[in-house]
C-alpha cells in the first residue's frame, strides 16, 4: 500500500476519524485506524463496534493495499508535521513508513483481517431525507440537551426521530425536561427511532465551514450521516421512545412575553445564590406586568431581579436553573413566550415568532 498527500490533508481525515478510536483492552485493533487503498480510493477508517467513521481521503497517488495503524500515534505524528508538507505512506511486512521530506518514522501495523467489518446501509430499503448543514446543526443542538445520560434508561439517552403530518420531529428528553423541533417540512417517507446522541456529537464534531448539506439515511438499525467525504453510521438504540407528544401541556392560562437576553442575564444572577439549593430559583408573575427571578440561599443571601412586560396572571414557580438557562439558550428570538397552567406544570417555552421548537421544564417543589 501506498499513498502521497499533503499533511493538512491527512491530518484533516485523521482528527475526523480518531475521535473513537479509545481504549479497548479486550479488542486492541478498535485503537487503530483502518486506511484503505482501492482503485485509487482512499478511506481511513475507525470503529468503536457501536458507530464507525469514514473519511474518503483526496490524494496525489496511490497503490492498492490495507493496513491498520494506532489512530491516536498516527494523528499526532502527522499533526505535528509543517502544514502543506507532502507525505509519502507506504507499507511492507507489518511496517508502516511515514516520510516527509526530512521527517521518517516507521510505526508497527496490525493485520486488517483483525478489523472489525463495517455495517452496510442497504440503500434499497433505506429512508433517506437531505437537509442544510445549518437547519441540521441547529436543531441537533437544541434537542440534544435534554437527552439523559443515564444509561439504565436506553431510549432517553438518545434523540428521536420520527414523522408526522409530513413533518420530520426531532425530541429528547431525561424526564426532567423536554425539547422538540420541526427538522424539515414536506416529507414523503416516515420514520420512527432513536439515534444516540452520542453519535450524533461526532456528527457535529465532523461539520466545518465547507460543507454545506447533510444525508441522513436509516434502515432498521442503523442510520449513516454523510457530509462530504465523511461518513458516520450507527447503531440505533432499540427501545420505545416515550409517547412524548402527551407530556407537551396544551391549555396554558398563564403566559407572558420577555426579552431572552433579559431573562437570561437574571436567571445567572439567580443561580449565583442558586448554589446552595440544588440550583432551585423561582420566577413570579404578577398583574399586570411585572416578572421576577429570585433564589434564597440561607448561607449565601438572596437575589431578586426584576423584569416589565404584560403578564395574564399571577403565578410562582419553581425550575432547576441549569436546565431553564439551556432552554434559553437554545431559543434563538429576541422576545420568547413562556407559558403554564400552575405551579405544578411544566414550563413551556418558544420562540414569539417561529414556533419550530418547544422547550419544557418541569417544576420543582418546594
Amino acid at each position: 500500500m501506498e499513498i502521497e498527500v499533503t499533511q493538512n490533508k491527512l491530518s484533516k481525515a485523521l482528527n475526523n476519524v480518531s475521535r473513537i478510536a479509545v481504549g479497548k483492552v479486550t479488542l486492541p485493533v478498535l485503537n487503530n485506524v483502518l486506511i484503505r487503498v482501492d482503485n485509487n480510493k482512499v478511506s481511513l477508517v475507525t470503529t468503536n463496534l457501536d458507530m464507525a467513521i469514514v473519511d474518503y481521503l483526496p490524494v496525489s497517488s496511490s497503490k492498492d493495499g490495507v493496513i491498520t495503524v494506532p489512530a491516536k500515534l498516527l494523528t499526532d505524528f502527522v499533526g505535528n508535521l509543517p502544514r502543506g508538507e507532502k507525505i509519502k505512506i507506504t507499507s511492507k511486512n507489518d511496517k508502516v513508513t511515514i516520510t516527509a521530506d526530512k521527517y521518517t518514522s516507521t510505526i508497527n501495523s496490525s493485520p486488517a483481517d483483525d478489523f472489525p467489518e463495517l455495517p452496510e446501509i442497504n440503500e434499497d430499503k433505506a429512508v433517506i431525507f437531505k437537509m442544510g448543514i445549518d437547519e441540521f446543526k441547529n436543531g441537533i443542538s437544541s434537542v440534544a440537551i435534554a437527552s439523559s445520560s443515564d444509561l439504565t434508561r436506553p431510549a432517553l439517552t438518545g434523540v428521536f426521530f420520527t414523522t408526522s403530518d409530513k413533518n420530520l420531529y426531532i425530541a429528547a428528553t431525561d424526564g426532567y425536561r423536554l425539547a422538540e423541533r420541526r427538522l424539515i417540512s414536506g416529507v414523503e417517507s416516515e420514520v420512527s427511532v432513536i439515534v444516540p446522541t452520542s453519535s450524533l456529537q461526532e456528527v457535529l464534531r465532523a461539520i466545518n465551514e465547507e460543507m454545506d448539506e447533510i444525508e441522513v439515511s436509516f434502515n432498521e438499525d442503523l442510520v449513516r450521516f454523510r457530509l462530504g467525504e465523511v461518513e458516520i453510521i450507527s447503531k440505533l438504540i432499540d427501545a420505545s421512545f416515550p409517547d412524548y407528544a402527551r407530556l407537551i401541556p396544551k391549555d396554558n392560562n398563564i403566559s407572558f412575553t420577555v426579552n431572552r437576553e433579559e431573562l437570561i442575564r437574571d436567571t445567572k444572577l439567580a443561580a449565583l445564590f442558586a448554589r446552595g439549593v440544588a440550583g432551585s430559583i423561582t420566577i413570579e408573575t404578577k398583574k399586570p406586568n411585572i416578572v421576577s427571578v429570585k433564589s434564597v440561599a440561607t448561607e449565601l443571601g438572596e437575589n431578586v431581579s426584576t423584569i416589565e412586560t404584560e403578564v395574564s396572571d399571577d403565578c410562582k414557580f419553581t425550575v432547576n436553573s441549569r436546565f431553564f438557562l439551556d432552554a434559553l439558550n437554545s431559543l434563538d428570538e429576541p422576545d420568547i413566550v413562556i407559558a403554564l397552567s400552575s405551579k405544578t406544570t411544566p414550563a413551556v417555552l418558544r420562540n414569539q415568532k417561529n414556533q419550530d421548537y418547544t422547550h419544557i421544564v418541569m417544576p420543582l417543589s418546594r
